[in-house]
Protein backbone atom coordinates (compact mmCIF):
# COMPACT_ATOMS: atom_id res chain seq x y z
CA UNK A 1 0.00 0.00 0.00
CA UNK A 2 1.44 3.51 -1.38
CA UNK A 3 1.56 5.76 1.26
CA UNK A 4 1.29 9.97 1.60
CA UNK A 5 4.09 11.78 2.02
CA UNK A 6 4.51 12.66 5.28
CA UNK A 7 3.94 15.91 6.16
CA UNK A 8 4.30 18.40 9.27
CA UNK A 9 4.16 21.73 10.74
CA UNK A 10 7.18 24.18 11.24
CA UNK A 11 6.87 25.12 15.02
CA UNK A 12 3.78 27.92 15.98
CA UNK A 13 3.75 28.90 12.43
CA UNK A 14 0.66 28.09 9.59
CA UNK A 15 3.15 26.04 7.19
CA UNK A 16 3.11 22.91 6.83
CA UNK A 17 6.02 20.94 4.98
CA UNK A 18 7.09 17.04 4.05
CA UNK A 19 8.51 15.79 6.16
CA UNK A 20 11.85 14.53 3.99
CA UNK A 21 13.36 17.55 3.28
CA UNK A 22 16.07 18.35 0.13
CA UNK A 23 19.32 19.48 1.40
CA UNK A 24 21.61 21.37 -0.62
CA UNK A 25 25.01 21.40 1.05
CA UNK A 26 26.42 18.86 -1.67
CA UNK A 27 24.76 20.79 -4.58
CA UNK A 28 27.13 24.03 -3.69
CA UNK A 29 29.82 21.34 -4.34
CA UNK A 30 32.36 23.25 -1.76
CA UNK A 31 34.03 20.65 0.92
CA UNK A 32 31.95 17.90 -1.96
CA UNK A 33 34.27 17.79 -4.76
CA UNK A 34 32.74 19.90 -6.94
CA UNK A 35 28.84 20.17 -8.25
CA UNK A 36 26.92 19.22 -11.77
CA UNK A 37 24.44 22.14 -12.24
CA UNK A 38 22.32 20.02 -14.48
CA UNK A 39 22.14 17.13 -12.37
CA UNK A 40 21.40 19.46 -9.47
CA UNK A 41 18.69 21.23 -10.76
CA UNK A 42 17.07 17.58 -12.31
CA UNK A 43 17.55 16.22 -8.18
CA UNK A 44 15.28 19.35 -7.37
CA UNK A 45 12.79 18.75 -9.86
CA UNK A 46 12.78 15.11 -9.18
CA UNK A 47 12.16 16.06 -5.59
CA UNK A 48 9.13 18.31 -5.87
CA UNK A 49 7.39 15.80 -8.47
CA UNK A 50 7.94 13.09 -5.78
CA UNK A 51 6.03 15.31 -3.14
CA UNK A 52 9.04 16.63 -1.00
CA UNK A 53 8.28 20.14 -0.39
CA UNK A 54 10.44 21.60 1.91
CA UNK A 55 14.20 22.26 0.20
CA UNK A 56 16.92 23.67 2.23
CA UNK A 57 19.46 25.87 1.33
CA UNK A 58 21.94 28.30 2.85
CA UNK A 59 24.41 31.46 1.19
CA UNK A 60 27.56 29.60 2.73
CA UNK A 61 26.76 26.25 0.68
CA UNK A 62 29.67 27.42 -2.48
CA UNK A 63 29.23 31.21 -1.63
CA UNK A 64 25.69 31.85 -3.38
CA UNK A 65 25.74 28.60 -5.62
CA UNK A 66 23.39 26.03 -4.05
CA UNK A 67 21.06 29.51 -3.48
CA UNK A 68 21.12 29.89 -7.39
CA UNK A 69 20.73 26.35 -8.26
CA UNK A 70 17.40 25.97 -5.98
CA UNK A 71 16.51 29.54 -7.82
CA UNK A 72 16.79 28.21 -11.32
CA UNK A 73 15.43 24.97 -10.45
CA UNK A 74 11.95 26.08 -9.21
CA UNK A 75 11.27 28.70 -11.28
CA UNK A 76 7.95 28.29 -12.22
CA UNK A 77 7.57 25.99 -9.57
CA UNK A 78 7.45 28.15 -6.27
CA UNK A 79 4.61 27.61 -4.95
CA UNK A 80 4.76 23.82 -4.28
CA UNK A 81 8.08 24.73 -2.54
CA UNK A 82 8.81 25.62 1.31
CA UNK A 83 11.85 27.12 0.99
CA UNK A 84 14.72 27.46 3.90
CA UNK A 85 17.98 29.13 3.79
CA UNK A 86 20.15 30.70 6.34
CA UNK A 87 21.94 33.88 7.24
CA UNK A 88 24.82 34.44 9.48
CA UNK A 89 28.18 32.61 7.74
CA UNK A 90 29.21 36.49 6.14
CA UNK A 91 32.12 37.30 3.81
CA UNK A 92 31.22 40.95 2.76
CA UNK A 93 32.16 42.14 6.14
CA UNK A 94 34.58 41.40 7.86
CA UNK A 95 32.38 42.66 11.59
CA UNK A 96 31.66 39.11 13.89
CA UNK A 97 34.23 36.04 14.47
CA UNK A 98 36.35 34.75 12.18
CA UNK A 99 35.19 31.17 11.21
CA UNK A 100 36.79 29.73 8.21
CA UNK A 101 38.36 30.30 4.77
CA UNK A 102 37.30 30.22 1.15
CA UNK A 103 40.21 30.41 -1.35
CA UNK A 104 38.18 33.88 -2.04
CA UNK A 105 38.85 34.93 1.33
CA UNK A 106 37.71 35.09 4.94
CA UNK A 107 34.04 33.64 6.38
CA UNK A 108 32.90 35.40 10.06
CA UNK A 109 29.90 34.76 11.81
CA UNK A 110 28.03 37.90 12.34
CA UNK A 111 24.30 38.28 13.28
CA UNK A 112 24.53 41.78 13.01
CA UNK A 113 20.77 43.63 12.01
CA UNK A 114 22.36 45.34 8.73
CA UNK A 115 24.33 42.10 8.00
CA UNK A 116 20.78 40.09 7.86
CA UNK A 117 18.90 42.77 6.01
CA UNK A 118 22.16 42.84 3.37
CA UNK A 119 21.58 38.62 3.18
CA UNK A 120 18.20 38.44 3.22
CA UNK A 121 17.63 40.23 -0.18
CA UNK A 122 20.83 38.56 -2.00
CA UNK A 123 19.42 35.41 -0.99
CA UNK A 124 16.25 36.52 -2.67
CA UNK A 125 17.40 37.58 -5.82
CA UNK A 126 19.44 34.54 -6.00
CA UNK A 127 16.53 32.34 -5.00
CA UNK A 128 14.13 34.20 -7.25
CA UNK A 129 11.56 34.85 -4.97
CA UNK A 130 9.94 37.46 -2.93
CA UNK A 131 9.64 35.41 0.04
CA UNK A 132 11.66 32.83 2.18
CA UNK A 133 9.38 30.36 4.06
CA UNK A 134 11.97 29.44 7.11
CA UNK A 135 15.12 32.16 7.58
CA UNK A 136 17.62 30.10 10.19
CA UNK A 137 20.44 31.42 11.79
CA UNK A 138 23.08 29.44 9.90
CA UNK A 139 25.65 29.83 12.79
CA UNK A 140 25.61 31.88 16.22
CA UNK A 141 28.00 35.01 16.81
CA UNK A 142 29.70 34.84 20.08
CA UNK A 143 30.79 38.46 19.62
CA UNK A 144 28.50 39.99 21.79
CA UNK A 145 26.48 38.45 24.87
CA UNK A 146 24.40 36.03 23.61
CA UNK A 147 21.33 37.85 25.21
CA UNK A 148 22.25 41.02 23.53
CA UNK A 149 23.11 38.82 20.01
CA UNK A 150 19.71 36.90 20.03
CA UNK A 151 17.84 40.33 21.13
CA UNK A 152 19.17 42.29 17.87
CA UNK A 153 18.92 39.23 15.86
CA UNK A 154 15.37 38.51 16.73
CA UNK A 155 14.28 42.04 16.17
CA UNK A 156 16.02 41.87 12.85
CA UNK A 157 14.44 38.75 11.46
CA UNK A 158 10.76 39.93 12.98
CA UNK A 159 11.23 43.12 11.19
CA UNK A 160 11.63 41.15 7.97
CA UNK A 161 8.39 38.73 8.79
CA UNK A 162 6.45 42.08 9.57
CA UNK A 163 7.69 42.91 6.02
CA UNK A 164 6.90 39.66 4.38
CA UNK A 165 10.34 39.06 3.61
CA UNK A 166 10.41 35.52 5.86
CA UNK A 167 7.32 33.66 6.89
CA UNK A 168 9.29 31.81 10.15
CA UNK A 169 12.28 31.99 11.76
CA UNK A 170 14.94 29.29 12.87
CA UNK A 171 18.13 28.89 14.35
CA UNK A 172 20.76 26.22 13.36
CA UNK A 173 24.09 25.21 15.40
CA UNK A 174 22.86 25.81 18.74
CA UNK A 175 23.77 25.61 22.43
CA UNK A 176 21.37 24.72 25.26
CA UNK A 177 22.07 27.81 26.59
CA UNK A 178 20.91 29.89 23.13
CA UNK A 179 17.98 27.83 22.19
CA UNK A 180 16.74 28.44 25.51
CA UNK A 181 17.20 32.55 25.18
CA UNK A 182 15.78 32.35 21.64
CA UNK A 183 12.89 30.36 22.84
CA UNK A 184 12.38 32.89 25.74
CA UNK A 185 11.07 35.58 22.89
CA UNK A 186 8.48 33.73 21.58
CA UNK A 187 9.24 34.15 18.11
CA UNK A 188 11.12 30.62 17.09
CA UNK A 189 9.82 28.27 15.04
CA UNK A 190 12.45 26.01 14.15
CA UNK A 191 16.28 24.74 15.01
CA UNK A 192 18.21 22.81 12.33
CA UNK A 193 20.71 20.41 13.87
CA UNK A 194 23.07 17.28 12.90
CA UNK A 195 21.04 14.42 14.17
CA UNK A 196 21.70 10.94 13.08
CA UNK A 197 22.07 7.07 14.24
CA UNK A 198 25.55 7.87 14.71
CA UNK A 199 25.25 11.54 16.24
CA UNK A 200 22.43 11.47 18.67
CA UNK A 201 23.76 13.92 21.50
CA UNK A 202 20.85 16.11 21.04
CA UNK A 203 18.05 14.07 22.51
CA UNK A 204 19.33 14.93 25.65
CA UNK A 205 20.42 18.51 24.81
CA UNK A 206 18.34 20.27 22.60
CA UNK A 207 15.26 18.22 21.88
CA UNK A 208 13.52 18.55 25.54
CA UNK A 209 14.03 22.27 24.95
CA UNK A 210 12.48 22.57 21.58
CA UNK A 211 9.76 20.26 22.81
CA UNK A 212 8.72 22.09 25.44
CA UNK A 213 8.48 25.40 23.51
CA UNK A 214 6.40 23.92 20.73
CA UNK A 215 9.43 24.45 17.95
CA UNK A 216 10.37 22.02 15.56
CA UNK A 217 13.21 20.32 14.68
CA UNK A 218 15.09 19.73 11.61
CA UNK A 219 17.68 17.04 11.35
CA UNK A 220 20.61 17.23 8.69
CA UNK A 221 23.03 14.78 8.07
CA UNK A 222 20.20 12.27 8.94
CA UNK A 223 22.78 9.31 6.24
CA UNK A 224 25.77 10.91 8.45
CA UNK A 225 27.13 12.03 5.01
CA UNK A 226 26.20 8.87 3.37
CA UNK A 227 27.94 6.56 5.89
CA UNK A 228 24.48 5.28 7.06
CA UNK A 229 23.43 5.40 3.08
CA UNK A 230 23.51 1.39 2.95
CA UNK A 231 26.15 1.74 0.18
CA UNK A 232 29.40 2.90 1.74
CA UNK A 233 31.11 -0.52 1.33
CA UNK A 234 34.28 -0.84 3.65
CA UNK A 235 36.62 -0.43 0.51
CA UNK A 236 35.19 2.84 -1.01
CA UNK A 237 37.70 5.80 -1.11
CA UNK A 238 37.90 9.62 -1.13
CA UNK A 239 39.59 12.23 -2.72
CA UNK A 240 39.81 15.72 -3.85
CA UNK A 241 38.29 18.40 -1.28
CA UNK A 242 35.75 15.62 -0.36
CA UNK A 243 35.45 16.29 3.81
CA UNK A 244 35.11 12.61 4.41
CA UNK A 245 38.23 11.87 3.15
CA UNK A 246 39.93 12.39 6.61
CA UNK A 247 36.83 12.01 9.04
CA UNK A 248 37.45 9.71 11.39
CA UNK A 249 34.37 8.31 11.25
CA UNK A 250 34.77 6.82 8.05
CA UNK A 251 37.32 4.79 8.73
CA UNK A 252 37.29 1.61 7.67
CA UNK A 253 36.85 -0.45 11.16
CA UNK A 254 33.34 2.16 11.02
CA UNK A 255 32.30 0.85 8.11
CA UNK A 256 32.67 -2.59 8.41
CA UNK A 257 30.65 -1.70 11.49
CA UNK A 258 27.86 0.05 9.79
CA UNK A 259 27.81 -2.77 6.93
CA UNK A 260 26.60 -5.37 9.87
CA UNK A 261 24.28 -2.89 11.01
CA UNK A 262 22.82 -2.70 7.25
CA UNK A 263 22.82 -6.77 6.99
CA UNK A 264 20.51 -6.15 10.43
CA UNK A 265 18.13 -3.69 8.75
CA UNK A 266 17.42 -5.88 5.95
CA UNK A 267 14.30 -7.94 7.10
CA UNK A 268 13.13 -4.39 8.35
CA UNK A 269 13.68 -3.04 4.23
CA UNK A 270 12.68 -6.21 2.45
CA UNK A 271 9.15 -6.24 4.91
CA UNK A 272 8.60 -2.31 3.34
CA UNK A 273 10.15 -2.87 -0.14
CA UNK A 274 12.64 -0.11 0.61
CA UNK A 275 15.98 0.08 0.71
CA UNK A 276 18.51 0.72 3.86
CA UNK A 277 18.78 4.26 3.44
CA UNK A 278 14.70 5.24 3.07
CA UNK A 279 14.96 2.77 6.51
CA UNK A 280 17.31 4.69 8.23
CA UNK A 281 15.51 8.15 7.39
CA UNK A 282 12.13 6.65 8.14
CA UNK A 283 13.65 5.98 11.95
CA UNK A 284 14.88 9.38 11.97
CA UNK A 285 11.35 10.61 11.02
CA UNK A 286 10.16 8.76 14.06
CA UNK A 287 12.36 9.37 16.60
CA UNK A 288 11.01 11.52 19.58
CA UNK A 289 11.45 15.40 18.94
CA UNK A 290 12.87 15.33 15.22
CA UNK A 291 10.00 16.75 12.94
CA UNK A 292 12.08 16.64 9.67
CA UNK A 293 14.94 14.76 8.07
CA UNK A 294 16.62 16.85 5.50
CA UNK A 295 18.77 14.69 3.20
CA UNK A 296 21.12 15.38 0.14
CA UNK A 297 20.09 14.11 -3.19
CA UNK A 298 22.75 14.89 -6.25
CA UNK A 299 20.76 13.49 -9.33
CA UNK A 300 17.21 12.10 -9.77
CA UNK A 301 17.82 8.81 -8.54
CA UNK A 302 18.50 9.85 -5.15
CA UNK A 303 15.71 12.22 -4.63
CA UNK A 304 13.03 9.68 -5.45
CA UNK A 305 14.95 7.37 -3.08
CA UNK A 306 14.77 10.04 -0.51
CA UNK A 307 11.66 10.78 -0.64
CA UNK A 308 9.99 7.19 -0.71
CA UNK A 309 11.28 7.39 2.96
CA UNK A 310 8.26 9.88 3.83
CA UNK A 311 5.70 7.30 2.70
CA UNK A 312 6.95 4.58 5.09
CA UNK A 313 5.40 3.86 8.80
CA UNK A 314 7.64 1.55 10.69
CA UNK A 315 6.31 -0.25 13.47
CA UNK A 316 6.97 -0.17 17.11
CA UNK A 317 9.11 -3.46 16.20
CA UNK A 318 11.42 -2.37 13.39
CA UNK A 319 12.04 0.59 15.52
CA UNK A 320 13.31 -1.53 18.57
CA UNK A 321 15.08 -4.28 16.29
CA UNK A 322 16.61 -1.36 14.66
CA UNK A 323 17.61 0.24 17.64
CA UNK A 324 19.05 -2.37 19.17
CA UNK A 325 21.04 -3.01 16.14
CA UNK A 326 22.50 -0.05 16.29
CA UNK A 327 23.20 0.22 20.05
CA UNK A 328 25.22 -3.28 19.26
CA UNK A 329 27.20 -2.22 16.60
CA UNK A 330 27.57 1.72 16.41
CA UNK A 331 28.36 2.27 20.25
CA UNK A 332 31.86 2.40 19.89
CA UNK A 333 32.39 3.82 16.40
CA UNK A 334 35.60 6.05 16.10
CA UNK A 335 34.49 9.91 16.70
Amino acid sequence: MSLEMLTRPIGSSTIEASAVGLGTWAIGGWMWGGTDEASSIAAIQASLDEGITLIDTAPAYGQGLSEEIVGKAIKGRRDEVVLATKCGLVWHTQKGNHFFDYDSGPVHRYLGKESIVHEVEQSLKRLGTDHIDLYITHWQDPTTPIEETVEETVDALVALKEQGKILSIGASNLSADELRTYAATGELDAIQEEYSMVHRGIEETLLPIAAENGISTLSYSSLALGLLSGKMGPDRTFSGDDLRKDNPRFSQSNREKVARLMAAIDPVAEAHEATRAQVIIAWTLQQPGITFSLCGARNPAQARENAKAGRIRLTDEDITAISEAAKTELTNLDA
